[in-house]
């Protein structure tokens, strides 16, 4: 028995060297074989102090942040009621006026051109804002965009404005480049809104609406006159906004009223000398096909925009395919975090693009901490310096399980190593797995 009892006090003494169990011990001062360790318990203070450290996440690949454009279709506007009743034989031709528009003042359109007149000074004497308004006048056209651009200035959005308002715009325009705002604006060309004039006229024309309202009387005269043999059974027809208005010439002369029916952009007359309506018919089916052609260019133009957004749709679907395949091979520069001791799973955390990643984020990620063997209340989140030398071990006391919110603020940097140390009845534990075999063996050989 004293035999015995030798030997198994042999064994336990031997058990040191039997079994290491690896711990976070402080050390003092850096030493050739081994870092300064400073421990540091992990509170909300040490959190805030240790997340100051600079870091940027790396970012994913531009190809994951592009948006296909969606384009929008253009309306061709309202088409005119098709004229299905021709007229009868000669008689009486019938009226249709429309109604009166409002006296709007004149909007600046799109190819409009505008003068801007401002003063200049001589050495000799001033010259007047009249005088000078003549002497330099310049024109600047209004652009796809609504703009006129005034060198030394920019650009100034006029259009859909009367000339008060864009006077007002450009005013402060000239005031924030720092110039004399004393000027005057003008309309030198009207090329915004027009008014087609055709049939039986001298010259079949386009008139252009300026800051005088344009009437009907005055429309036929800038297109030559009305030129038809017989005036009893000619009719002067408007469309506008999709629907056909009639007005017999005779009743048209005979009236102040009917001359002085104000135009707008867009309308179309024609002066039609037939007793049917198939002139008229032939002129206004002849501008339905031109915006049937319009609107077929527009939807090639539509087709050929979608063609393309599927291509750069599919080129970027390829690109991202890629990356993802090459991030599945780890061909791709990742930056990680070490999972080791008592977790469910010994691992390596990737840290993620473009955001940070906390301390509770690696932790349950590799399924979490065995509270059966791991002991929660020595949760180590172990960086180094960037000369290697030192190393602060935040440690996390999760026994009180209130203190795991502490995890979820502190951030993680690459590198960092998150270790859990193990149960004291864990150590011990293994002690006895790997003492209890040498125990039986002895016992045998001291029985033999």
């Amino acid at each position: 028995m004293k035999v015995y009892w030798a030997l198994v006090v042999a064994t336990l003494a031997g058990c040191g060297s039997a079994y290491i169990t690896p711990s976070v011990q402080e050390v003092a001062e850096a030493t050739s074989v081994s870092a300064q360790v400073e421990i540091v318990p992990l509170t909300a203070r040490s959190a805030a102090e240790a997340n100051r450290s600079a870091y940027t996440p790396r970012s994913l690949p531009a190809v994951f942040g592009y948006v296909t454009p969606t384009p929008s279709p253009r309306s061709v506007g309202a088409l005119p009621d098709p004229v299905t009743e021709p007229e009868g034989a000669p008689g009486r031709l019938e009226t249709w006026l429309p109604e009166d528009l409002d006296n709007s003042p004149y909007l600046i359109g799109v190819s409009d051109v505008i003068l801007l007149a401002t003063p200049t000074s001589n050495t000799v004497e001033e010259l007047t804002g009249l005088l000078a308004a003549q002497n330099k006048r310049q024109g600047y056209t209004v652009q796809d965009d609504g703009a006129i651009a005034i060198p030394d200035v920019g650009r100034v959005s006029v259009a859909g404005l009367t000339l008060e308002e864009a006077e007002g715009e450009v005013f402060k325009a000239l005031v924030s480049a720092g110039l004399n705002p004393t000027f005057s604006v003008e309309v030198s060309e009207f090329n915004s809104q027009r008014v087609s004039v055709g049939g039986a006229v001298g010259n079949p024309t386009l008139a252009p609406i300026t800051l005088k309202p344009l009437y009907l009387e005055e429309a036929l005269q800038l297109a030559g006159g009305i030129t038809a043999p017989d005036l009893d059974y000619a009719a002067v027809r408007l469309y506008r906004d999709g629907k056909l208005y009639q007005i017999p010439v005779t009743r048209l002369y005979a009236s102040n009223e009917l001359k002085r029916i104000r135009l707008k952009d867009g309308d179309s007359i024609f002066v039609d000398t037939a007793y049917e309506l198939d002139q008229a018919k032939n002129y206004f089916e002849e501008q339905i096909k031109l915006l049937n052609l319009r609107a077929s260019a527009q939807t090639h133009a539509l087709n050929q925009l979608n063609t393309e957004f599927s291509i750069r749709q599919a080129q970027a679907d390829e690109a991202r395919s890629n990356f993802t395949g090459r991030e599945a091979l780890d061909a791709v520069e990742r930056d990680y975090v070490y999972l080791t001791g008592e977790v469910e799973r010994q691992s390596r955390f990737a840290l993620p693009f473009e955001h940070k990643a906390s301390l509770a984020d690696a932790l349950y990620s590799s399924e979490g901490i065995s509270t059966r063997e791991g002991n929660v209340s020595q949760i180590y989140l172990l960086r180094g310096n960037a000369a290697g030398d030192k190393v602060i071990a935040y440690q996390l006391d999760a026994e009180n399980a209130a203190n795991l919110i502490v995890a979820t603020r502190m951030e993680l940097r690459p590198n960092d190593v998150i270790f859990v140390a193990e149960q004291p009845i864990t150590r011990w534990n293994r002690v006895l797995q790997q003492f209890i075999p040498s125990l039986i063996t002895t016992t045998i050989a001291a029985a033999s």
